[in-house]
């Protein structure tokens, strides 16, 4: 694993899971989830200005990285989204089930990377402060498949619309050609595949910075 973060910022403290959840607004059934699904966390990194000795100061005070062992790989991501929203940090997860780990930030809805083995896993802090080294994250985590071939000007929530408008239509165009394939009447066929021309012409330019 190669999350490359100061000694100056490592906590490694265990997070007791009941009087962790206990302190959440959580409805009955995300409680229940909670216990189900989560082993246990802690507290591995606080990432602050005077730790990483940061020239500039920012709204953002302190970065928080929280490792958080499950029970299930499929686990319900409403967990950490409740956990995120209801603390006035900035979260950084570090998700493990068994040899594989996932990494997820809440920012307006939960990003996460792909599961992959330990030893493939990254994450830097780079910045001049605290707020360019959590857009870094961003970058790192929401933005970890980048699939526009040019993004310069163009803010983080700018990059991640556009990322999210790519993503239900590269799902748009799969379920079309999937149903092109099995249609059988010429008429509907063609429909079908003039829509999907259409698609794969806005897929391109949206890819092209053209949005």
């Amino acid at each position: 694993m190669m999350i490359d973060f100061p000694e100056a910022t490592r906590v490694h403290r265990r997070m007791p899971k009941e009087a962790f959840y206990k302190r959440l607004q959580l409805t009955t059934a995300l409680k229940d989830k909670f216990v189900s699904d989560v082993d246990r966390i802690f507290v591995e990194n606080s990432l602050t200005m005077d730790n990483l000795n940061l020239t500039r100061d920012s709204e953002v005070k302190e970065i928080l990285l929280l490792s958080i062992t499950l029970k299930k790989q499929e686990f319900d991501g409403k967990v950490v989204e409740a956990i995120a929203r209801q603390n006035p940090h900035k979260l950084v997860f570090l998700l493990i089930y068994e040899n594989t780990q996932q990494l997820a930030l809440y920012h307006s809805k939960l990003y996460r990377t792909q599961w992959m083995p330990e030893n493939e896993l990254k994450l830097t802090a780079t910045g001049f402060s605290l707020e360019e080294i959590w857009n870094g994250f961003i970058e790192q985590i929401a933005l970890y498949e980048e699939r526009v071939s040019d993004t310069k000007g163009l803010t983080i929530d700018e990059r991640l619309h556009l990322h999210e408008k790519i993503v239900k239509l590269e799902k748009r165009i799969a379920k079309t050609e999937a149903a092109a394939w099995k249609e059988t009447q010429p008429k509907k066929r063609f429909d079908l595949y003039s829509r999907l021309q259409k698609y794969r012409k806005e897929l391109d330019e949206l890819k092209h910075g053209e949005s």
